[in-house]
C-alpha cells in the first residue's frame, strides 16, 4: 500500500491571497494569523517574520498551525521556517492519515500511517518512507509484519504473524528470502528456506506489500521450539518433514 500521498500546499505568500492577523514593524506576518490562498486552501496559526512557525505547547495551542485544502487534505501540527517540523497530523484526500514526527516537511522519526483500507503502519520513517523498525497491520486478515524496513520495503530480519502461527526469517525486497522457520502455536516449528523462482504474480500470502517474485518454500525438518538467529538455520531435534 502506497504512503506517498501529496501533502504540500501552495505558498500562502502569494499576493493574490488573503491574510488576517498580526504583523511586525516590517509589515511581515508575525504572530497569530489566518491566510486564505487563491486556490481556497487555508492556514491558521502562528507566524514568525513572515513564515509559518510554532512549536506544540500544551498550554498555548494557538502555537500550532492548521492548514486545510479544498481537495480534502488537512494538516494540524508544528511548523518551522514554513515547513512541517515537529509533531503533527496530516489528513490526505484519499482518507488516509499520518500522525507523528516531521523533519523539514517530510515524515521522519516515529509515526503511524493509517491507510484508506484500514491497514496501519506503526514505526520509524526516513524521508517520507518506512525505514527502521516497524509493524504493518493488515486490517482485512488481522495478520501483521514486524521487523526491519529499508527505503519503504521489508528488508533483513522480520516476522510475519498470523492468528495461529508465524514466520520468522530474513526478507529481501518485501519477500522472505533464504533460511527461516514457521512457528506454530501447537508447540513445534518447521525449518526450511525460501527460494525465488521465475517471475510471476505472487498470490496474496504476503499481502499488498509483496512483489511479483514467485516464491517457493523448501521444508527441511520439524523441531520443538528453538531459538532463532537471523540468517542462520537452527534446525535441532528433527522430527521429520510435514
Amino acid at each position: 500500500m502506497s504512503d506517498a500521498g501529496s501533502d504540500e500546499f501552495d505558498d500562502e505568500h502569494s499576493k493574490l491571497g488573503e491574510y488576517e492577523g498580526d504583523r511586525n514593524e516590517a509589515g511581515e506576518r508575525h504572530g497569530v494569523g489566518k491566510a486564505v490562498l487563491p486556490n481556497g486552501d487555508v492556514y491558521q496559526g502562528q507566524y514568525e517574520n513572515g513564515k509559518r512557525q510554532g512549536q506544540l505547547s500544551e498550554t498555548v495551542l494557538s502555537h500550532r498551525g492548521r492548514i486545510a485544502s479544498r481537495s480534502g487534505a488537512r494538516y494540524i501540527g508544528d511548523y518551522y521556517q514554513n515547513m512541517k517540523h515537529g509533531q503533527g497530523t496530516f489528513y490526505y484526500p484519499d482518507g488516509s492519515r499520518y500522525e507523528g514526527s516531521w523533519v523539514e516537511g517530510l515524515r521522519q522519526g516515529h509515526g503511524v500511517y493509517t491507510y484508506p483500507n484500514g491497514d496501519k503502519y506503526d514505526g520509524e520513517w526516513l524521508h517520507h518512507m518506512r525505514h527502521g523498525q516497524g509493524i504493518y497491520h493488515y486490517h482485512q486478515t488481522g495478520s501483521k509484519y514486524k521487523g526491519s524496513w529499508v527505503n519503504g520495503k521489508m528488508e533483513s530480519a522480520g516476522e510475519y504473524i498470523h492468528s495461529n502461527h508465524r514466520y520468522k526469517g530474513n526478507f529481501v525486497n518485501n519477500n522472505p528470502s533464504g533460511p527461516g522457520k514457521y512457528v506454530f502455536d501447537i508447540g513445534c516449528e518447521q525449518h526450511g528456506e525460501y527460494h525465488q523462482a521465475e517471475k510471476d504474480r505472487a498470490e496474496g500470502e504476503w499481502g499488498e506489500l509483496a512483489s511479483t517474485a514467485l516464491l517457493k518454500w523448501i521444508p527441511k525438518c520439524i523441531t520443538g521450539l528453538t531459538l532463532w538467529t537471523p540468517g542462520r538455520d537452527t534446525s535441532e531435534q528433527p522430527l521429520g518433514l510435514l
